[in-house]
């Protein structure tokens, strides 16, 4: 059996962006597949008793810089949304959508929205910016609306929050390799050990 890294992750988190950005050359060093599990941020933090760093004022300052300075290690851009956090319902359904109905569209669109959101600080939670960004991207914005409102897509979306949270997850990102779990970015280096074991 390949190894393999799941990583569950929600687009509004700016950790598993950044994580996003490290997490395929790292599995591919050690020759891994990486599962890609779309969960819901808010309803992990809601079945877990957690909430978002930046509620806790002086938690929110430290992660800010914390997380600049990733990005800077990473040499990537990392610009927040001025509607930050993002409601990202509709981008996890898409996630889900595409999984399971266009899956030759699965890593285009989740470069486009990790991309939309922070990369160029975009409203992804505004519609008409979704679908500017989908169909600047090719992929089709026009059925997008029908996508996350199929009934099987939500409950995809229910399923992987749940499961995440049974496995012990509490926050974005959350990777498994085996049944050993890893949270958060500044835990890539543990993964990366964990797929070379």
């Amino acid at each position: 059996m390949s190894k393999q890294v799941e990583f569950f992750f929600d687009f509004g988190s700016p950790a598993a962006y950044l994580a996003w950005t490290q997490l395929p050359n790292i599995a591919a060093a050690a020759g891994a597949t990486i599962v890609w599990r779309p969960m819901l941020l808010g309803g992990v933090f809601k079945a877990a008793g957690n909430a978002s760093p930046i509620s806790v004022a002086a938690k929110g300052k430290w992660m800010m810089a914390d997380l600049a300075r990733f990005a800077a290690r990473y040499g990537v851009p990392l610009n927040f949304p001025a509607s930050f956090p993002v409601n990202t319902l509709a981008l996890m359904r898409g996630a889900v959508g595409m999984q399971m109905r266009q899956p030759a569209d699965f890593d285009r669109y989740v470069t486009a929205v990790f991309q939309a959101i922070f990369a160029r600080g975009l409203a992804m939670g505004d519609p008409a910016v979704v679908a500017g960004v989908l169909s600047a991207a090719g992929l089709d914005a026009s059925g997008f609306e029908a996508l996350i409102g199929d009934p099987a897509v939500k409950q995809g979306l229910i399923a992987n929050t749940e499961e995440a949270v049974a496995r012990g997850a509490f926050g974005a990102p959350t990777m498994f390799v085996g049944n050993a779990m890893h949270f958060g970015q500044d835990r890539l280096d543990f993964v990366a050990q964990a797929l070379a074991a």
